[in-house]
């Protein structure tokens, strides 16, 4: 019997772990130790048949397609054509939406020829400026790989594809949020998604990487990017596309926020590697949160498993310091993988006070944002 919630979207990993960069800050790379039966990983043919199978199968009037890695070009052009193919040949007249986050090396002409053809979002890692890019984000023999990604966005957007930055958060971007967030938008990138980063000091587990973000600064960081994001309204509308500030919106106006970690409970979505091993979070590939496999399970029971549930379930164990305080219906205590990087804080979550500075500093305008909105709402029922 199939469940009645259907697949709304699945994040695939066709090139694994494998990535043609070397960014200092990557968590993923070192998935690659979960998976040594193979020293190079590549998603084959009848692995993505069966994916795309059973995503048409149990997905619902929209299904979404999420590639990463890694870097997911990897697997090169083909594999998407095939991709495409299987979507037409399985689908049952849905809506299908592609997307790929690439750091945007390999994509040249014929790459962007195929990405607008078939409509995918792509979300290009671009951290911002050359200084800002190439401080972490670095090819081999210590090489910055800035001005081929910039040469990448401008291709794309010069062919028209649907583009977002996918800007990085790092201790030492953080302090450049003016200067990032103006070279994003004059480039034309007016779509950005800011991800801050914490992991643990490998050296030392009970403190956070050098790399990381702090949680103040971080806080100070959307601040910034939150009044120069106001700051470009005409005529009370935005005319650039902040995720973040988006995606908490939604929660202001009493809507379900796109973002997993804005929601009371996660889980909505699994993973699937290479070699078809399903997983409950990209943040999560780890044996304990191994589900199964498509080649043996089917991807709708693995999604509403016990094991899937349960970790759903556990971003609702809130931190302490969650109960109680007034903005908790706007983040849920955030990301579960966040309150795990700092072991000495007992499982706070690293952005708490990022959260707080902001919420205290943006509500009085996000207040009044949502008023508007169900202003115009009502005055469109009225109609």
């Amino acid at each position: 019997m199939t469940p009645s919630r259907q697949i709304q979207s699945v994040l695939v990993k066709p090139a694994g772990p494998d990535c043609n960069m070397a960014c200092s800050y990557c968590f993923y790379l070192r998935k690659a130790e979960l998976f040594q039966e193979h020293p190079r990983h590549r998603m084959r043919e009848h692995v993505l048949e069966e994916l795309v199978r059973q995503v048409m199968r149990y997905g619902g009037r929209q299904v979404t397609f999420g590639w990463q890695g890694g870097e997911p070009t990897l697997i090169g052009l083909p594999f998407f054509e095939k991709a495409v193919e299987l979507q037409q040949r399985y689908g049952r007249g849905q809506v299908v939406g592609n997307g790929l986050q690439t750091n945007g090396l390999l994509i040249g002409r014929k790459w962007v020829q195929f990405l607008d053809r078939y409509k995918f979002l792509v979300g290009l890692s671009l951290d911002g400026p050359r200084h800002v890019h190439d401080h972490y984000r670095r090819l081999g023999a210590n090489k910055g790989s800035w001005q081929r990604v910039e040469d990448s966005a401008k291709r794309l957007l010069d062919h028209g594809v649907a583009v977002n930055a996918l800007s990085v958060v790092t201790d030492y971007s953080a302090n450049h949020p003016q200067e990032i967030y103006t070279y994003l938008r004059d480039l034309g990138l007016s779509y950005m998604q800011f991800i801050p980063v914490v992991e643990r000091d490998p050296d030392d587990p009970t403190r956070a990487a050098d790399y990381s973000v702090g949680a103040e600064q971080y806080g100070r960081f959307l601040i910034d990017i939150f009044d120069l994001w106001l700051a470009d309204f005409r005529n009370g509308t935005p005319t650039t596309s902040v995720r973040f500030f988006e995606s908490v919106f939604h929660a202001y106006v009493g809507l379900e926020p796109p973002d997993c970690h804005l929601l009371p409970e996660c889980g909505n979505y699994t993973v699937v590697e290479y070699n078809g091993d399903v997983f409950s979070c990209d943040f999560f590939v780890e044996p304990e949160w191994k589900l199964g496999n498509i080649m043996r399970d089917r991807l709708i029971d693995l999604l509403h498993s016990n094991r899937q549930r349960t970790f759903g379930q556990w971003k609702a164990e809130l931190p302490p310091e969650c109960i109680g305080c007034r903005w908790l219906k706007y983040c849920y205590g955030g990301c579960t993988k966040d309150r795990l990087r700092d072991p000495a804080d007992g499982g706070s979550n690293h952005f708490c006070r990022s959260m707080k500075l902001f919420f205290e500093h943006a509500d009085p305008k996000l207040r009044e944002l949502a008023g508007r909105w169900r202003r115009q709402q009502a005055a469109q029922v009225v109609r």
